[in-house]
């Protein structure tokens, strides 16, 4: 189950993760696209964010808690594989348990 929970804005002792996107997406891609160039279509202001958000994602190394260094593609797609062995794991086991559970019945 997933619980939704809200939380004040600018708040980091709560809602650390996304203040620190928040805060890197401000200095790494707004602030440096508005210096360079004036927009004249909103279209191009979101082109321009979805190139950083590809390159946030694909090419820039995190240092955080989960990235140790690799972005979050690379992360991502660790993880899948983890979860696929886990998901495989648990299914062999409540078989393996409903089996030795019938056995027992029997």
């Amino acid at each position: 189950d997933i619980e939704h929970t809200k939380t004040k804005a600018y708040s980091p002792q709560t809602n650390g993760i996304c203040e620190r996107f928040h805060k890197t997406m401000k200095t790494e891609c707004y602030d440096i696209l508005f210096r360079r160039k004036i927009y004249t279509q909103l279209s191009e202001i979101q082109n321009d964010i979805e190139q950083w958000l590809e390159f946030y994602n694909r090419e820039r190394a995190h240092s955080g808690k989960y990235c140790y260094g690799k972005t979050p593609w690379q992360t991502w797609n660790d993880a899948k594989g983890l979860v696929k062995e886990k998901q495989l794991e648990n299914l062999f086991c409540s078989s393996d348990t409903h089996f030795v559970k019938m056995k027992a019945d029997e």
